[in-house]
């Protein structure tokens, strides 16, 4: 079972936004990384390569964007491409706006064990019974993402997933940073909780995913992807 993490940037100033003294994307690609996912794609504009700058050090894919004029749902579309050229037997994507730096990697975890039991399922982590993000979609809803209008925004894109047919399934996981954004100062966070129960019915070792990796492993930086038509990924 392979869930990538897609992290989507409308803008590079959004990519590197302050997160706390690191770049957004950098943030977000080392917590998701910590957390199990794999692989990890970040679709971002990057004239002067600023980006791919602040993903020296990581295991990323950066994926230039599809056309603007096709809307958020081509956006992740575009990811989800990417993360299975990269590693054909993902199976599921975490979306993950690149605004939402404060989600813990234990809610990554959770997610992806989540999926292990519930593998046809879109699941979406929430915080005081509001719907925050990254999205666990699994291969189904991502396959149906080229069918949503370019005018839905990216929260609207799951409503249509939805509405079409994918179950989905709100996660209370106690981490305010799936519904906070980086506009939150994260000192002003409301305190972490956890999830109240175990999200798959038995407990993890979190950031399994780095343990993995020897301490003194040579830093790989983000490779980059060809940039191909925003349309359903290829097996």
């Amino acid at each position: 079972m392979k869930v990538a993490a897609v992290i989507l940037a409308a803008s590079a100033e959004s990519a590197l936004a302050d997160a706390d003294g690191i770049p957004s994307v950098r943030r977000i690609a080392d917590l998701a990384w910590s957390g199990g996912a794999t692989p990890l794609v970040v679709v971002s504009v990057d004239a002067d390569g600023a980006v791919a700058a602040a993903l020296a050090g990581a295991a990323v894919t950066l994926a230039e964007p599809a056309p603007t004029d096709q809307g958020p749902a081509a956006q992740m579309s575009r990811g989800a491409q990417v993360a299975r050229s990269e590693v054909v037997e993902t199976d599921g994507v975490l979306l993950w706006p690149a605004g939402m730096t404060w989600v813990g990697p234990e809610t990554v975890t959770s997610l992806i064990e989540l999926h292990g039991s519930a593998p046809d399922r879109i699941l979406r982590p929430t915080w005081e019974d509001e719907a925050g993000w990254p999205v666990l979609l699994p291969l189904a809803a991502v396959e149906r993402l080229s069918t949503i209008a370019a005018d839905r925004l990216p929260a609207v894109v799951i409503d249509d997933l939805v509405a079409g047919g994918i179950e989905v399934r709100a996660v209370d996981l106690g981490d305010p940073g799936v519904t906070h954004d980086r506009t939150t100062p994260r000192a002003d966070l409301p305190p972490y909780l956890g999830p109240p129960e175990p999200a798959a019915g038995h407990v993890h070792e979190w950031g399994s995913a780095a343990a993995d990796s020897p301490d003194d492993a040579p830093l790989e930086g983000p490779a980059l992807a060809p940039y191909e038509p925003a349309g359903e990924p290829a097996d």
